[in-house]
């Protein structure tokens, strides 16, 4: 899947975007990586070409512009735009795209959407993240050197005149999206919907305060190590990560919007509002509402009143299987291992006490499951075992194919609703302009017909029979992860009173080898 990403800068010393983009540079720090004579070390690989600049650098020819047009001369004004065009790491392997090809496609993109600015283009073979994921960078000077033609995405006369300055709006990052997902189309590279918001939303800050945090984390669990000690936490997480999972945690276990909002009140005092029929999250600590829309697509109201909706057909089934053993047993405690650690003689005849109330539990349990010899013990384990995998698999196979079922109609009803706009393209005087102005809609339209051409599809199937067929393997999956689910919970008793009775006869033998090593 390819993405864009739009960065401003305000810096006036145009060379650093150049020099960016062919040496090494700190990721965190963003310092050039100095080599043993402390020059700046060049990249291991990329490839870099410039547009409109003539025989002269990127530097010199927006120096020349903004000396020419009289702009550009204030600290707060924008100088340059950095667009990140990051292709799927399985573009590589699946679908042969190489620096070369990227590069190519970078150097098109930047002649149709940026025409008339100084521009760069670089493809590096990697991101950050050390994915694989070949990126271009094309960053452009903010001022137009010269006239351009004007093109249907162009809405105002500083689109396409010499000496105005580039505007990056909320309409222009969207046709660039439209942009990309038909480079992407016409090249038979991985794509996805850029128009519509995918899982949770990460910002430009986040990921580098996520990124910063982690390498914290891992230096100081180096130093725990070297010194004997086991790291508590391994995994860094931003305060906005922490919320998200606060709130999923909420949301899987509830089955009503006011059960909801009142939950995550009690257990992590969020509070939650609607405003104009969209949620607004206020962790504990802050006065000002977070939208779901910068914590992620899950958390926004349409797709949280499904989940709970979903959450009620469910809580039929787990309900009772919770509901028999409120009391769940637990693991005897070593209390000779945890004297010796250090703790005190109240603790000992705490855990006593409790050692006592749990191994009455596990006879009880192994008792009313007739399971009082070893062998019968381990048996029925393993008749568990393969029930809880035999369900699983057929629960992750059922999964499957009501994902595969939902893209299916989710292009299958894209296909209907612009299928008439594609048939009056055919009728329209000037069809050029009539698709430029539907070009998003065109470009969810031309997807779906290359999914199904992709999938074979020659007729289309029905749509009630695919919600049928759908209704018909989540009520099937429903019925296998019943099963799974009683068969887990009656695996981690079991395992819970193996351990537990392991643990009492090693305390028995232990009892009876003190008093021989005394006699000796």
């Amino acid at each position: 899947m390819a993405t864009i990403k739009h960065l401003s800068s305000k810096n006036s010393n145009y060379a650093a975007a150049e020099s960016y983009l062919t040496f090494q540079h700190n990721e965190y720090t963003g310092l050039p990586i100095l080599d043993e004579k402390g020059r700046p070390k060049l990249r291991d690989s990329y490839l870099l070409d410039t547009l409109e600049c003539g025989e002269s650098s990127f530097a010199m020819a927006c120096l020349i512009a903004n000396r020419k047009y009289c702009k550009n001369g204030g600290r707060e004004d924008v100088k340059t735009h950095h667009y990140i065009v990051s292709f799927d790491p399985k573009d590589a392997v699946e679908n042969g795209l190489t620096m070369e090809k990227a590069q190519a496609l970078g150097l098109q993109f930047c002649k149709d959407n940026f025409p008339g600015h100084p521009a760069i283009v670089c493809t590096h073979p990697d991101g950050h993240n050390s994915a694989g994921n070949i990126h271009v960078h094309i960053v452009i000077g903010s001022l137009r050197v010269r006239t351009v033609e004007r093109q249907p995405f162009m809405d105002k006369p500083c689109d396409w005149e010499a000496g105005k300055k580039h505007r990056c709006t909320s309409a222009m990052l969207r046709h660039l999206r439209v942009a990309v997902m038909e480079m992407c189309e016409q090249a038979d590279l991985n794509q996805i919907n850029l128009l519509e918001a995918q899982g949770d939303h990460v910002s430009e800050r986040e990921y580098w305060a996520q990124r910063r945090g982690q390498r914290r984390l891992d230096y100081a669990n180096a130093k725990l190590a070297a010194e004997g000690q086991q790291p508590t936490q391994t995994v860094y997480q931003t305060e906005l990560d922490k919320l998200r999972k606060q709130i999923y945690s909420v949301l899987n276990k509830t089955t009503t919007f006011e059960e909801f909002s009142a939950l995550l009140m009690q257990e992590h005092g969020i509070a939650v509002k609607e405003s104009r029929g969209r949620l607004s999250y206020c962790p504990p600590g802050r006065t000002k509402f977070i939208t779901a829309k910068k914590l992620s697509k899950k958390l926004e109201k349409e797709q949280v009143l499904t989940a709970l909706s979903q959450n009620i057909q469910l809580a039929a089934i787990i309900q009772p299987a919770s509901e028999q053993k409120p009391d769940k047993i637990r693991k005897l405690v070593d209390i000779q291992a945890n004297v010796a650690a250090g703790k005190g003689i109240g603790y000992e005849r705490w855990a006593k006490k409790f050692n006592l109330k749990r191994w009455s539990q596990t006879l009880c349990l192994l008792q009313e499951k007739k399971l009082l010899s070893e062998d019968a013990l381990h048996q029925r384990i393993a008749e568990l075992q393969t029930q809880h995998d035999d369900a699983l698999a057929v629960v992750k196979d059922l999964d499957a194919r009501m994902v595969s079922l939902k893209e299916l109609r989710g292009h299958l009803v894209v296909y209907r609703q612009y299928k008439p706009l594609a048939q009056k393209l055919q009728t329209v005087r000037n069809p050029a302009k009539f698709k430029e102005q539907h070009r998003a809609e065109f470009a969810v339209y031309e997807a779906a017909c290359a999914y199904f051409k992709a999938n074979g599809l020659r007729t289309l199937p029905d749509l009630k029979k695919l919600d049928a067929e759908y209704q018909t393997l989540s009520s099937e999956k429903n019925g296998f992860y019943t099963r799974y689910k009683k068969a887990q919970i009656e695996l981690r008793e079991l395992r819970t009173a193996q351990q537990n009775v392991e643990a009492f006869f090693r305390k028995e033998e232990r009892n009876h080898a003190v008093p021989q090593q005394e006699v000796k």
